[in-house]
C-alpha cells in the first residue's frame, strides 16, 4: 500500500474534524444518559430508602404501641388481683369476726332464749315431732325422718354471710 499524499492529510482534516466533532457528540450524548440513569437509580435508591425508613417507623411504632398495652394490661391485672387479694383478706376478717362473736353468744346471758327460739323454729319447720338436740358449736339441729335442718350458731352466720353478699361487695365498691 502506499501512502496519500501531503496534500491529503490538509483534504482530510474537514472528515477528521466531523469524525472529531461526531464523537464528541456521542460521547456527551453517552455522558448525558449515563448521568441520567445514574440520577434515576439514586432516585429510586432514596424512595427505597425513604419507604423502607418509613416502613421501619411503622414497624416500631406497631411494636411500641402493642409493647405498652401488652405492660399497661399486665399492670391492670396485676393490680386487680391486688384489689381482689384485699378483698379476700377483708372477707376472710370479717368471716373470722362473725365466727368470733357467733362463738361469744353461747356465753351471753340471753343464749337460752336463743337456743330456745332455735328449738321452736326447728320443730315449727320439721313438724312437732322434729327431734331438736343442741349443736356443740352453739345452736340446735332438728331432725325428723330424712330431713335435717342445721341451725346451729357457724350455720345461720354463714347462711347470713351469704344472703348479704350483694351488702358485702358494697362494701368493696365503695372504697
Amino acid at each position: 500500500m502506499s501512502a496519500l499524499p501531503r496534500t491529503s492529510n490538509t483534504a482530510l482534516d474537514p472528515v477528521r474534524e466531523a469524525l472529531h466533532a461526531a464523537a464528541q457528540r456521542e460521547a456527551t450524548q453517552i455522558r448525558d444518559t449515563a448521568r441520567a440513569a445514574a440520577d434515576a437509580t439514586r432516585a429510586a435508591a432514596r424512595h427505597e430508602a425513604e419507604q423502607i425508613r418509613a416502613a421501619a417507623v411503622a414497624e416500631g411504632t406497631a411494636v411500641a404501641k402493642g409493647s405498652a398495652a401488652l405492660r399497661s394490661a399486665r399492670t391492670r391485672r396485676e393490680a386487680h388481683e391486688i384489689v381482689l387479694a384485699r378483698q379476700e383478706d377483708a372477707h376472710a376478717a370479717l368471716v373470722d369476726a362473725v365466727g368470733a362473736a357467733v362463738s361469744a353468744l353461747r356465753s351471753d346471758p340471753r343464749y337460752p332464749r336463743l337456743s330456745a327460739h332455735l328449738a321452736e323454729l326447728g320443730r315449727e319447720v320439721l313438724g312437732p315431732d322434729a327431734v331438736v338436740t343442741p349443736s356443740p358449736a352453739g345452736g340446735v339441729v332438728a331432725e325428723h325422718g330424712a330431713r335435717r335442718l342445721d341451725l346451729s350458731l357457724p350455720s345461720l352466720a354463714a347462711a347470713t354471710l351469704a344472703d348479704m353478699g350483694p351488702e358485702v361487695s358494697a362494701l368493696w365498691a365503695s372504697r
